[in-house]
Protein backbone atom coordinates (compact mmCIF):
# COMPACT_ATOMS: atom_id res chain seq x y z
CA UNK A 1 0.00 0.00 0.00
CA UNK A 2 1.35 3.42 -0.91
CA UNK A 3 2.15 5.85 1.89
CA UNK A 4 -0.50 8.41 2.71
CA UNK A 5 2.10 11.12 2.19
CA UNK A 6 5.85 11.52 1.86
CA UNK A 7 5.71 15.00 3.42
CA UNK A 8 4.50 15.09 7.01
CA UNK A 9 5.40 18.76 7.44
CA UNK A 10 4.42 20.78 4.35
CA UNK A 11 5.84 23.95 5.94
CA UNK A 12 9.31 22.70 5.02
CA UNK A 13 8.42 23.23 1.34
CA UNK A 14 5.54 25.71 1.23
CA UNK A 15 4.28 28.46 3.54
CA UNK A 16 1.87 31.36 3.54
CA UNK A 17 3.22 34.33 5.49
CA UNK A 18 1.43 37.48 6.61
CA UNK A 19 3.52 40.49 7.56
CA UNK A 20 3.25 44.23 8.12
CA UNK A 21 5.56 46.55 6.23
CA UNK A 22 7.79 49.02 8.05
CA UNK A 23 8.93 51.16 5.11
CA UNK A 24 12.61 50.59 5.91
CA UNK A 25 15.30 48.74 3.97
CA UNK A 26 16.56 45.56 5.57
CA UNK A 27 13.16 44.42 6.85
CA UNK A 28 13.65 40.66 7.45
CA UNK A 29 10.59 38.42 7.21
CA UNK A 30 10.99 35.14 9.08
CA UNK A 31 8.91 32.16 8.03
CA UNK A 32 7.21 29.94 10.58
CA UNK A 33 8.03 26.52 11.97
CA UNK A 34 10.64 24.96 14.20
CA UNK A 35 12.84 24.11 11.21
CA UNK A 36 14.12 26.83 8.90
CA UNK A 37 12.77 27.03 5.37
CA UNK A 38 14.77 29.00 2.81
CA UNK A 39 12.35 29.92 0.01
CA UNK A 40 13.26 29.90 -3.68
CA UNK A 41 9.97 31.31 -4.99
CA UNK A 42 8.35 34.25 -3.18
CA UNK A 43 5.09 35.71 -4.48
CA UNK A 44 4.06 38.89 -2.61
CA UNK A 45 0.80 40.85 -2.67
CA UNK A 46 0.02 43.92 -0.61
CA UNK A 47 -3.54 43.40 0.59
CA UNK A 48 -4.41 46.88 -0.60
CA UNK A 49 -4.55 47.86 -4.28
CA UNK A 50 -1.07 47.08 -5.62
CA UNK A 51 0.45 44.83 -8.29
CA UNK A 52 1.74 41.38 -7.44
CA UNK A 53 5.49 40.67 -7.15
CA UNK A 54 7.00 37.26 -7.99
CA UNK A 55 10.68 36.62 -7.21
CA UNK A 56 12.80 33.48 -7.55
CA UNK A 57 16.31 32.53 -6.49
CA UNK A 58 17.43 31.61 -10.03
CA UNK A 59 16.82 35.08 -11.46
CA UNK A 60 17.82 36.67 -8.16
CA UNK A 61 16.47 39.10 -5.60
CA UNK A 62 15.46 42.59 -6.80
CA UNK A 63 14.26 41.05 -10.11
CA UNK A 64 10.61 40.23 -10.41
CA UNK A 65 7.66 39.64 -12.68
CA UNK A 66 4.14 40.84 -11.92
CA UNK A 67 1.85 37.81 -12.41
CA UNK A 68 -1.13 40.11 -12.98
CA UNK A 69 0.56 41.93 -15.89
CA UNK A 70 2.06 41.11 -19.28
CA UNK A 71 5.03 43.44 -18.69
CA UNK A 72 8.70 42.49 -18.90
CA UNK A 73 10.87 41.58 -15.91
CA UNK A 74 11.52 44.53 -13.62
CA UNK A 75 14.61 45.26 -11.52
CA UNK A 76 14.19 47.32 -8.37
CA UNK A 77 16.70 47.32 -5.50
CA UNK A 78 13.96 48.56 -3.16
CA UNK A 79 11.75 45.47 -3.48
CA UNK A 80 12.95 42.07 -2.22
CA UNK A 81 16.69 42.22 -1.55
CA UNK A 82 17.57 38.73 -0.34
CA UNK A 83 16.59 35.08 0.03
CA UNK A 84 17.46 34.11 3.62
CA UNK A 85 17.92 30.75 5.34
CA UNK A 86 14.66 31.32 7.23
CA UNK A 87 12.76 33.77 5.02
CA UNK A 88 13.52 36.84 2.94
CA UNK A 89 14.59 40.47 3.30
CA UNK A 90 12.88 43.53 1.86
CA UNK A 91 13.92 46.98 0.70
CA UNK A 92 11.86 50.10 1.35
CA UNK A 93 9.89 50.05 -1.91
CA UNK A 94 6.14 50.37 -2.31
CA UNK A 95 4.15 47.20 -2.87
CA UNK A 96 6.41 44.90 -0.84
CA UNK A 97 7.14 46.87 2.34
CA UNK A 98 4.91 49.89 2.72
CA UNK A 99 4.82 51.15 6.29
CA UNK A 100 1.92 49.79 8.39
CA UNK A 101 0.33 48.03 5.41
CA UNK A 102 -0.38 44.29 5.59
CA UNK A 103 1.05 41.93 2.97
CA UNK A 104 0.83 38.23 2.17
CA UNK A 105 3.64 36.10 0.75
CA UNK A 106 3.32 32.61 -0.72
CA UNK A 107 6.67 30.84 -0.51
CA UNK A 108 8.01 27.61 -2.08
CA UNK A 109 11.33 25.85 -1.54
CA UNK A 110 13.12 24.01 -4.34
CA UNK A 111 16.69 23.83 -3.03
CA UNK A 112 18.66 21.57 -5.38
CA UNK A 113 20.42 23.01 -8.44
CA UNK A 114 20.22 21.28 -11.82
CA UNK A 115 21.50 21.98 -15.33
CA UNK A 116 21.11 20.27 -18.65
CA UNK A 117 23.24 20.53 -21.77
CA UNK A 118 20.70 19.14 -24.22
CA UNK A 119 23.23 18.26 -26.91
CA UNK A 120 25.31 16.24 -24.42
CA UNK A 121 22.56 14.47 -22.48
CA UNK A 122 20.09 13.97 -25.32
CA UNK A 123 17.34 15.23 -22.99
CA UNK A 124 15.35 18.01 -24.60
CA UNK A 125 16.50 20.26 -27.43
CA UNK A 126 17.10 23.49 -25.47
CA UNK A 127 19.62 23.83 -22.64
CA UNK A 128 18.05 24.51 -19.25
CA UNK A 129 19.04 25.01 -15.64
CA UNK A 130 17.37 25.82 -12.37
CA UNK A 131 16.46 24.55 -8.93
CA UNK A 132 14.23 21.65 -7.99
CA UNK A 133 12.67 19.68 -5.16
CA UNK A 134 11.69 16.26 -6.42
CA UNK A 135 10.19 15.57 -2.97
CA UNK A 136 7.78 18.51 -3.17
CA UNK A 137 7.29 18.28 -6.95
CA UNK A 138 8.35 21.84 -7.78
CA UNK A 139 11.06 23.28 -9.99
CA UNK A 140 12.25 26.61 -11.34
CA UNK A 141 13.40 26.07 -14.90
CA UNK A 142 15.33 28.71 -16.84
CA UNK A 143 16.05 28.56 -20.57
CA UNK A 144 16.59 30.73 -23.64
CA UNK A 145 13.91 30.49 -26.30
CA UNK A 146 14.63 29.10 -29.77
CA UNK A 147 11.56 30.47 -31.57
CA UNK A 148 10.51 27.10 -32.98
CA UNK A 149 9.21 23.75 -31.72
CA UNK A 150 11.45 22.49 -28.93
CA UNK A 151 11.58 20.50 -25.70
CA UNK A 152 12.99 21.61 -22.34
CA UNK A 153 14.18 19.55 -19.36
CA UNK A 154 12.15 20.66 -16.33
CA UNK A 155 14.18 18.98 -13.59
CA UNK A 156 11.37 16.92 -12.04
CA UNK A 157 11.18 13.13 -12.06
CA UNK A 158 7.42 12.97 -12.68
CA UNK A 159 5.22 14.38 -15.43
CA UNK A 160 4.10 17.94 -14.53
CA UNK A 161 0.46 18.73 -13.84
CA UNK A 162 0.94 22.49 -13.81
CA UNK A 163 3.36 24.85 -15.57
CA UNK A 164 3.53 28.64 -15.30
CA UNK A 165 5.90 30.14 -17.86
CA UNK A 166 6.99 33.75 -18.47
CA UNK A 167 9.06 35.37 -21.19
CA UNK A 168 11.02 37.79 -18.97
CA UNK A 169 12.53 40.51 -21.20
CA UNK A 170 9.63 41.10 -23.60
CA UNK A 171 6.66 43.34 -22.85
CA UNK A 172 3.15 42.32 -23.93
CA UNK A 173 3.79 38.62 -23.30
CA UNK A 174 1.26 36.88 -21.05
CA UNK A 175 2.10 34.62 -18.12
CA UNK A 176 1.18 31.30 -19.71
CA UNK A 177 -0.36 28.44 -17.74
CA UNK A 178 -0.39 24.76 -18.68
CA UNK A 179 -3.69 23.67 -17.17
CA UNK A 180 -4.02 20.64 -14.88
CA UNK A 181 -6.79 19.31 -17.14
CA UNK A 182 -3.81 18.07 -19.18
CA UNK A 183 -4.87 19.38 -22.56
CA UNK A 184 -1.78 20.61 -24.44
CA UNK A 185 -3.97 22.29 -27.06
CA UNK A 186 -5.27 24.79 -24.48
CA UNK A 187 -3.95 28.28 -23.86
CA UNK A 188 -4.57 30.02 -20.54
CA UNK A 189 -2.96 33.14 -19.07
CA UNK A 190 -2.53 33.89 -15.37
CA UNK A 191 -2.66 37.65 -15.98
CA UNK A 192 -5.94 37.44 -17.92
CA UNK A 193 -9.52 36.52 -17.06
CA UNK A 194 -9.84 34.93 -20.50
CA UNK A 195 -11.30 31.48 -21.01
CA UNK A 196 -9.08 28.72 -22.32
CA UNK A 197 -8.44 28.88 -26.04
CA UNK A 198 -7.24 26.37 -28.59
CA UNK A 199 -3.64 27.07 -29.66
CA UNK A 200 -0.49 25.14 -30.51
CA UNK A 201 1.67 28.24 -30.03
CA UNK A 202 2.55 27.67 -26.39
CA UNK A 203 2.80 23.90 -25.75
CA UNK A 204 3.15 22.61 -29.32
CA UNK A 205 0.00 20.50 -28.80
CA UNK A 206 2.20 18.07 -26.85
CA UNK A 207 1.80 16.96 -23.25
CA UNK A 208 4.84 17.08 -20.96
CA UNK A 209 6.68 13.93 -19.94
CA UNK A 210 8.57 12.93 -16.82
CA UNK A 211 11.69 14.63 -18.19
CA UNK A 212 10.70 17.44 -20.62
CA UNK A 213 7.94 19.84 -21.60
CA UNK A 214 7.22 21.07 -25.12
CA UNK A 215 7.10 24.64 -26.40
CA UNK A 216 6.57 26.13 -29.83
CA UNK A 217 6.80 29.91 -30.06
CA UNK A 218 5.17 33.00 -28.60
CA UNK A 219 5.38 33.72 -24.88
CA UNK A 220 6.89 30.33 -23.98
CA UNK A 221 9.61 30.24 -26.65
CA UNK A 222 10.46 33.62 -28.15
CA UNK A 223 13.79 33.41 -29.96
CA UNK A 224 16.63 34.63 -27.76
CA UNK A 225 14.38 35.48 -24.80
CA UNK A 226 15.28 34.44 -21.26
CA UNK A 227 12.29 32.42 -20.04
CA UNK A 228 11.37 30.99 -16.65
CA UNK A 229 9.01 28.13 -15.88
CA UNK A 230 7.54 27.27 -12.49
CA UNK A 231 6.77 23.57 -12.85
CA UNK A 232 4.70 21.40 -10.48
CA UNK A 233 3.28 17.90 -10.19
CA UNK A 234 0.83 16.31 -7.78
CA UNK A 235 2.37 15.04 -4.54
CA UNK A 236 0.05 12.99 -2.35
CA UNK A 237 -0.71 14.82 0.88
CA UNK A 238 1.07 18.01 -0.28
CA UNK A 239 -0.17 19.34 -3.63
CA UNK A 240 -2.95 18.63 -6.08
CA UNK A 241 -3.98 20.20 -9.38
CA UNK A 242 -7.24 19.22 -11.01
CA UNK A 243 -10.74 20.19 -12.07
CA UNK A 244 -14.37 20.08 -10.99
CA UNK A 245 -17.81 21.13 -12.23
CA UNK A 246 -19.84 23.71 -10.31
CA UNK A 247 -23.30 22.89 -8.98
CA UNK A 248 -24.64 26.44 -8.51
CA UNK A 249 -25.82 25.62 -4.99
CA UNK A 250 -25.17 27.08 -1.53
CA UNK A 251 -24.42 23.48 -0.55
CA UNK A 252 -21.56 23.63 -3.01
CA UNK A 253 -19.13 21.21 -4.57
CA UNK A 254 -16.71 19.42 -2.27
CA UNK A 255 -13.26 18.77 -3.75
CA UNK A 256 -11.23 16.06 -2.03
CA UNK A 257 -7.51 16.89 -1.84
CA UNK A 258 -6.18 14.48 0.77
CA UNK A 259 -4.87 17.40 2.81
CA UNK A 260 -5.90 20.57 4.60
CA UNK A 261 -5.17 23.32 2.07
CA UNK A 262 -2.90 26.28 2.74
CA UNK A 263 -3.37 27.82 -0.71
CA UNK A 264 -6.07 27.35 -3.36
CA UNK A 265 -6.19 29.08 -6.76
CA UNK A 266 -9.27 28.61 -8.95
CA UNK A 267 -10.22 29.58 -12.51
CA UNK A 268 -13.43 29.01 -14.41
CA UNK A 269 -12.13 27.93 -17.79
CA UNK A 270 -15.08 28.66 -20.10
CA UNK A 271 -15.63 32.32 -19.20
CA UNK A 272 -13.69 35.51 -19.85
CA UNK A 273 -15.66 37.34 -17.16
CA UNK A 274 -14.68 35.00 -14.31
CA UNK A 275 -11.37 36.08 -12.78
CA UNK A 276 -8.76 33.90 -11.16
CA UNK A 277 -9.54 33.47 -7.44
CA UNK A 278 -6.95 32.93 -4.66
CA UNK A 279 -7.61 31.91 -1.06
CA UNK A 280 -5.25 30.83 1.72
CA UNK A 281 -5.25 29.62 5.30
CA UNK A 282 -3.76 32.76 6.86
CA UNK A 283 -6.36 35.23 5.60
CA UNK A 284 -9.36 33.28 6.87
CA UNK A 285 -11.40 31.99 9.81
CA UNK A 286 -11.89 35.43 11.36
CA UNK A 287 -15.20 34.25 12.80
CA UNK A 288 -13.76 31.05 14.26
CA UNK A 289 -15.19 28.58 11.75
CA UNK A 290 -14.16 27.05 8.45
CA UNK A 291 -15.53 29.71 6.12
CA UNK A 292 -12.95 31.70 4.16
CA UNK A 293 -14.40 34.90 2.72
CA UNK A 294 -11.17 36.72 1.82
CA UNK A 295 -10.22 36.75 -1.84
CA UNK A 296 -7.27 37.96 -3.90
CA UNK A 297 -7.33 38.03 -7.69
CA UNK A 298 -4.05 36.81 -9.27
CA UNK A 299 -4.87 38.55 -12.57
CA UNK A 300 -5.60 41.94 -11.01
CA UNK A 301 -3.99 44.52 -8.73
CA UNK A 302 -7.16 45.27 -6.76
CA UNK A 303 -7.32 45.12 -2.98
CA UNK A 304 -8.29 41.97 -1.13
CA UNK A 305 -12.04 41.48 -1.32
CA UNK A 306 -14.70 39.85 0.83
CA UNK A 307 -17.34 39.08 -1.78
CA UNK A 308 -19.68 36.11 -2.02
CA UNK A 309 -17.01 33.54 -2.95
CA UNK A 310 -17.25 31.83 0.44
CA UNK A 311 -15.38 28.56 0.83
CA UNK A 312 -14.75 26.06 3.61
CA UNK A 313 -11.11 25.03 4.02
CA UNK A 314 -11.40 21.53 5.46
CA UNK A 315 -9.03 18.90 6.81
CA UNK A 316 -9.22 16.91 3.56
CA UNK A 317 -10.20 19.45 0.89
CA UNK A 318 -12.42 22.45 0.21
CA UNK A 319 -16.12 23.13 -0.30
CA UNK A 320 -17.91 26.15 -1.76
CA UNK A 321 -20.72 27.69 0.30
CA UNK A 322 -22.47 29.71 -2.41
CA UNK A 323 -23.22 29.75 -6.12
CA UNK A 324 -20.60 32.35 -7.06
CA UNK A 325 -19.89 32.52 -10.78
CA UNK A 326 -16.14 32.57 -10.17
CA UNK A 327 -16.12 29.32 -8.20
CA UNK A 328 -19.33 27.31 -8.31
CA UNK A 329 -21.68 28.34 -11.11
CA UNK A 330 -23.89 25.49 -12.22
CA UNK A 331 -22.56 23.11 -14.85
CA UNK A 332 -19.41 25.10 -15.55
CA UNK A 333 -15.82 23.76 -15.56
CA UNK A 334 -13.16 24.96 -13.10
CA UNK A 335 -9.52 24.16 -12.48
CA UNK A 336 -7.89 24.32 -9.07
CA UNK A 337 -4.29 24.54 -7.86
CA UNK A 338 -3.78 23.58 -4.22
CA UNK A 339 -0.93 23.21 -1.71
CA UNK A 340 -1.13 21.79 1.81
CA UNK A 341 -1.03 23.10 5.33
CA UNK A 342 -1.01 19.53 6.61
CA UNK A 343 -1.82 16.08 5.17
CA UNK A 344 -5.13 14.47 6.12
CA UNK A 345 -3.21 11.37 7.25
CA UNK A 346 0.52 11.38 7.95
CA UNK A 347 3.11 8.84 6.77
CA UNK A 348 2.47 6.68 9.84
CA UNK A 349 -1.22 6.43 9.06
CA UNK A 350 -2.23 8.83 11.84
CA UNK A 351 -5.05 11.28 11.00
CA UNK A 352 -4.22 14.92 11.50
CA UNK A 353 -6.43 17.37 13.37
CA UNK A 354 -9.83 17.83 11.74
CA UNK A 355 -11.26 21.21 10.83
Amino acid sequence: MAAYTTIDNPELFFQVKLYTGNGSAGHAITLDGSEDMQPDIVWIKQRDSRDHFLFDSINGATKYIAPNLDQSEQTDANTMTGFDSDGFTLGNGVGCNESDDTHVAWCWKTGTAFSNDASSTGIGSIDSSGSVSTTAGVSICSYTGSGSAATVKHGLSTKPNLMIVKNRPTASKDVQVYSPVDDPTDALALNQADATGDSNVYWNDTAPTSSVFSVHSGATNTSGASTTGYIFHNVQGFSKFGSYTGNGNADGVFVHLGFKPALIIIKRTNSSSAWWVLKDNKRSHSNGNNVNKYIIYPNDSSAEGTDSNHMDLLSNGFKYRDSAAAGNSSGNPFIYLAWAEQPFVNSNGVPCNAK
